[in-house]
């Protein structure tokens, strides 16, 4: 962890909005007298714990960022997220040349790349702020110190899934942090997560108008406890399926139901997605929303990401199916065997979004196929390849967004639907990898809030697919491939895989990332991950 990186603490008020505070909720700062300490401000250190999800920094998107050497882009938490668990795999690819991305598109990063480099420095740096907060904030309220030390082993999770083997401090150092294993790591962020789920606000099935609408609630600790144990024989080497079961079922049993509803022509599914997915409803299923406003919350690195790197200007402007956005970046498309898992047949027509659901009976078959080849043939053209019309800014209700250049549609780090299929798949691995009756209804609620065909009884394989159609484009793939044994290996191909056009099987080392090179060479406690 090199802290050379970790710039800024205090936030700007405008990121208070992430989690519903106002200016109003600023604690006095103002010195006692010229030689004292200030008081800690204790709301928004708060903030700032939430807000490094969702900006880059404390000046907008063309501000400051709070990791040197690389810009907001770089280090934006959703934007390498999502580009290092669906980048390599057989969802997305990218016609972008930047410096990262034919590495991540072919399976060939190394300890150098750019993009690794910002989510691991991003993630540090928000467990950083994390840890300031719980030292000079400790007993000042107990529900939001539980929700920093949830968040904390939050972004603890991502490295443990991303890097495995981590450098690891509960505190502000100035030495340089010991290197934990996995499977340590798993343990302390398992007990953490126990210890302090209760703590947490009540779940609650909130709008953005509702206090305490984005911030961690219990079930959002029973859900990456699910995540958790459902990985849990990847992480630690011993299966955990009961217990993903269980805390899935904790989250199906509670408040934060599937949305089923539907406005003006838009279903359901597409309503997740949206500019007023907020306020639409939509948010009962938003178990960790992350706030975005186009005027107030202006980042490249988070839902405008997921907008704007999928769409072009050619994507569905009529019958009110468009975008509502000005910023069409066009690099970000699905990879053929995405559409595939709607059109088994590989017969995807060549149709706008707006009848492609239809054709594919399942309302999550969001893609454009107008001017656009199936197969990724050229993965430096963003036509080759279908494009992908699932996240946009514009409203249910046809209401104007706030901005037409950055995006109101909020992130929903975290949804319920993610319960259904863990708790599905728990239950199949625990019975000769087929569905029982509660996992069959778990995947049916999906498929029916999606207009889809129903069945008896759900295999792995097919709960693998269903995860892809209901997840697709939101940051799992990686991770579930890897727990499939898919990943790396010649079982399953797609375009482009390895390198090679028709797909070809990688190094298992390539399971996790390589421990950032700035950060090996400045920590000398550190071992690089093996094959790297």
């Amino acid at each position: 962890m090199n802290f050379k990186y970790f710039k800024q603490i205090a936030p700007a008020a405008a990121m208070l909005l992430a989690v519903g505070l106002t200016s109003c909720d600023y604690l006095d700062v103002t010195p006692i007298d010229p030689n004292s300490v200030m008081v800690p401000d204790e709301p928004a250190l708060y903030s700032k714990c939430y807000a490094t999800m969702a900006l880059a920094g404390n000046s907008g998107a063309d501000g400051d960022c709070d990791i040197d050497r690389l810009d907001g882009g770089t280090t934006g938490f959703v934007r390498q997220m999502w580009n290092l668990n669906e980048l390599p795999t057989d969802e997305a690819i990218c016609s972008w040349g930047d410096p990262g991305i034919p590495e991540f598109n072919f399976n060939t990063y190394d300890a150098s790349h750019p993009m690794v480099e910002g989510f691991y420095n991003r993630l540090y740096a928000s467990i950083a702020y994390c840890n300031h907060y719980l030292d000079v904030c400790a007993g000042a309220d107990a529900t939001r110190e539980a929700e920093v030390r949830f968040l904390r082993a939050m972004y603890y999770y991502f490295l443990m899934d991303c890097f495995g083997n981590v450098p690891f401090a509960t505190e502000l150092m100035s030495t340089s942090p010991e290197q934990i294993q996995r499977a340590d790591l798993f343990k302390w962020i398992e007990s953490e997560l126990l210890e302090v789920k209760d703590k947490l606000l009540a779940p609650a099935a909130r709008k953005s108008t509702d206090q305490g609408y984005g911030r961690a609630d219990q079930d959002a600790a029973n859900l990456l406890l699910a995540r958790m144990y459902l990985n849990a024989e990847v992480y630690t080497g011993t299966a955990r399926w009961a217990d993903a079961q269980e805390y899935a079922e904790k989250v199906i049993a509670g408040p934060h139901k599937l949305w089923t509803g539907s406005a003006n022509g838009w279903t359901a599914y597409q309503m997740l997605f949206m500019g007023d997915n907020g306020e639409s409803g939509a948010s009962c299923e938003a178990i960790l929303p992350l706030l975005q406003d186009g005027v107030i919350t202006t980042s490249y690195g988070t839902s405008m990401y997921v907008i704007s790197s999928a769409w072009k200007d050619d994507m569905d402007t009529q019958s009110n199916f468009g975008i509502d956005l000005t910023n069409c970046w066009a690099g970000n498309r699905a990879r053929s065997q995405l559409v595939a898992k709607f059109f088994p047949g590989n017969d995807a027509p060549e149709v706008a979004a707006a009848d492609m659901a239809q054709l594919a009976g399942d309302d999550r078959a969001l893609f454009f196929g107008v001017g656009r080849s199936l197969v990724v043939t050229t993965p430096g053209e963003f036509t080759s390849g279908y494009s992908v019309a699932k996240f946009r800014n514009a409203y249910s209700t046809g209401a104007t967004p706030h901005n037409n250049k950055f995006v109101d549609t909020d992130y929903f780090l975290m949804r319920s639907a993610e319960a259904y299929l863990i708790a599905a798949e728990a239950e199949a691995r625990q019975n000769n990898n087929v569905t029982q009756a509660k996992g069959t209804q778990y995947i049916n609620a999906l498929r029916e809030r999606a207009h889809a065909t129903k069945e008896n009884s759900y295999t792995t394989k097919q709960i693998l697919d269903e995860r892809s159609r209901e997840l697709y484009f939101e940051g799992f793939r990686r991770t579930d491939l890897i727990r499939y044994g898919l990943y790396n290996t010649g079982d399953y191909m797609w375009d482009w895989k390895g390198g090679a056009q028709a797909g070809a099987p990688f190094a298992a080392t390539r399971c996790l990332y390589a421990i950032p090179a700035e950060d090996l060479n400045a920590n000398p406690n550190l071992k690089q991950n093996p094959g790297y």
